[in-house]
């Protein structure tokens, strides 16, 4: 085999394992309390680039990666992404631009929600 059809093998296993992926099942954790609001928080700033159940869009990661699990990415870096943006560093979506008008305690709510969604799915 030669180069290109190497390249083009391996985009292919590439292209079919991230639409299994995206296919997958999505657990939801029981959304009570904090986890409610953090939910809705997430719809409102996040959900247009990272999908309504942390799965990614064509636009944005998925939260349900291990590349997002707190040891990786800990809460710290979703509060310094949506304040101030983030270099495309792990996927090629481009820079994540800062999230306009978003607190801290929105942030909050947003982190304990996908971090939810990451234990309901296995990634913690």
């Amino acid at each position: 085999m030669n180069a290109v059809t190497i390249i083009l093998a391996i985009g292919i296993a590439v292209a079919m394992g991230a639409i299994t992926a995206n296919a997958q099942e999505i657990n939801e954790p029981e959304l009570t309390g904090p986890l409610k609001l953090g939910a809705f928080t997430y719809a409102l700033k996040c959900s247009a680039c990272h999908g309504g159940k942390a799965q990614g869009t064509d636009k944005g990661p998925p939260f349900l990666s291990r590349i997002y699990e707190p040891g990786h990415h800990p809460d710290e870096a979703f509060y310094r992404a949506a304040r101030n943006g983030a270099r495309a560093h792990h996927w090629n979506f481009g820079d994540m631009p800062p999230v306009d008008s978003i607190t801290d305690q929105q942030i909050g709510l947003i982190v304990q929600y996908v971090r939810a969604m990451q234990r309901a799915n296995g990634i913690d």
